[in-house]
This record gives structure tokens, sequence and C-alpha cells, in this order.
């Protein structure tokens, strides 16, 4: 692609200004490769506004389980923050099979303020807002 032709289409993604500045490998009029930055184009803005609503209704869904009773909000800001199971272990230091049995609400009610602290440290989040989630009563 032309220097010249590259789009730079800024939308506004998520209900936040997409001021992430990308860099793209272009041709200048010699025909020599060099980098340019641009904001984005079309196809890429719909791409990324599509996966955002698919993440939205995946943290909602997760938001309703914990709110039922069927999760603890670990399972919630485990999914705001955009992770998954093997990811969190790693960043809490425990076992995959420990923080499973974490997401359930009957055993995340007997952790204790370690481990409450641990989790509120990784989502940077004081203890008191990760025991409970929006919305729930």
């Amino acid at each position: 692609m032309n220097k010249d032709e590259v789009p730079q289409d800024k939308k506004i993604i998520h209900g936040q200004d997409n001021s992430l500045v990308k860099v793209l490998y272009v041709t200048d009029n010699s025909g020599n490769y060099e980098t340019t930055k641009y904001t984005g184009w079309d196809a890429e803005n719909l791409a990324m506004s599509q996966a955002w609503e698919s993440i939205d209704e995946k943290i909602e869904q997760t938001r309703q389980q914990v709110i039922a009773g069927e999760l603890s909000p670990i399972a919630y800001y485990m999914e705001k923050s955009l992770m998954d199971l093997p990811t969190l272990a790693q960043y809490v230091g425990y076992w995959r099979f420990r923080v499973k049995r974490h997401l359930r609400m009957r055993v995340f009610r007997k952790l204790s303020a370690q481990q409450l602290e641990r989790y509120a440290s990784v989502f940077n989040i004081p203890v008191d807002q990760l025991k409970h989630i929006p919305g729930q009563p």
C-alpha cells in the first residue's frame, strides 16, 4: 500500500476514543518500504465493534450468573479483565484447579482476607469491590 493511500478512519469504539495509533508498513513514491502511523479503517473498526459486542455479552452473562449465585464475583472480574482461567491462576499464583474452585460462590464465601486481597490486587480493585458486582443486591 502506498503511503498516501493509508486510510485514517478514526472511530469511537466501545464508548471510548480509539486514540490508539498503529504502525503500518507502506511503500513510498520510490517503492521503498517504510512505516507510517494510522488510526484504523472501516473494516477494522467494524471487526473491533463486533468483537467488543461479543465480549460485553459474555461479561453480562457472567454478571447474571454471579447475581444468581452460580459463580463468584471472581468470575465476573476475570471476564471483565479479559482473562481466562490459566492467566488468572498465573497472576494470583495458585493452581488452576484452585482458582476454578474459587469461582464457586460457596467456596468464595470461605476465602481468607489474604486470598481476597490477592485477587483484588490482580484486578486492581479494593477487596470490598471484589465482594460485590454492579447490580448485585
